[in-house]
């Protein structure tokens, strides 16, 4: 096993939280252990269902200013929404990361315009590819970016199961790039992200692995307690404490 020196973080998608206690649920996430905060913007176009807006994420961020935010941008046009989201830039440089899919621009021949707006506008770039979309796609623009997401399950399709398959995308991009920030979103939870740290992922996001956990303080220190094992090859002593909200 290779093993690769990014941070292990976990960052719940609030999407399986009380929307209607957003800053809360945020802050009860982060005290129990989590790193960061996954935001998944969707438009009812790029995918069926509708969750939030760039303005939702403004609010947000004025209650969570220190925080990083990885917005997952699942809309159809997202060179749309890039100045939008960047008024939600945090109380220092480097907590917002705009994250976008392949399958949204590349077909329209705007992923490199894309990703030259998302600098201009001082956020970190976060490209995602889905399912069926191979890695070499991802690997076009991998020296421009600071975030790749491998998407674990269809996205805007609930009820869903972890995509094993995926991993060799994991291990493909990690091979090529030991110091990228990898994340992985659909399906991880506590009993699978044993093979997502394995592969070298070392941003886990998780949403009812998360808010739905009997324990979420055990749920998130297990979760980046396995990257740390699995990925950064640290021994028992080394790895984060387990804890408990009971």
């Amino acid at each position: 096993m290779v093993y690769h020196c990014c941070p292990a973080k976990v960052g719940p998608s609030v999407l399986d939280c009380d929307m209607a206690f957003l800053a809360n649920e945020g802050k009860r996430a982060l005290d129990a252990g989590a790193s960061y905060l996954h935001l998944d913007v969707m438009d009812g176009h790029f995918v069926p269902n509708i969750s939030f807006g760039p303005y939702v994420i403004e609010c947000l961020r004025k209650h969570i200013p220190d925080v990083f935010f990885d917005c997952h941008m699942m809309t159809s046009e997202p060179e749309n929404w890039i100045e939008k989201v960047a008024k939600a830039q945090g109380s220092r440089p480097g907590l917002l990361c705009y994250t976008f899919h392949y399958e949204a621009t590349e077909p329209r021949g705007k992923t490199q315009e894309v990703i030259d707006a998302i600098k201009a506008n001082n956020m970190k770039v976060g490209l995602t590819i889905s399912p069926d979309t191979p890695i070499e796609s991802l690997l076009k623009y991998a020296d421009q970016i600071d975030l790749a997401l491998i998407m674990t399950v269809y996205p805007g399709k609930g009820g869903q199961s972890f995509i094993e398959a995926m991993m060799e995308k994991v291990k493909t991009l990690r091979a090529a790039y030991p110091d990228m920030d990898i994340e992985v979103d659909g399906g991880v939870k506590p009993k699978t992200v044993d093979m997502a740290a394995k592969a070298g992922a070392n941003l886990i996001v998780s949403g009812s692995g998360v808010y739905k956990a009997e324990d979420m303080a055990t749920s998130i220190t297990t979760m980046q307690r396995s990257v740390e094992k699995h990925g950064n090859g640290k021994s028992e002593d080394e790895l984060t404490a387990l804890r408990s909200d009971k």
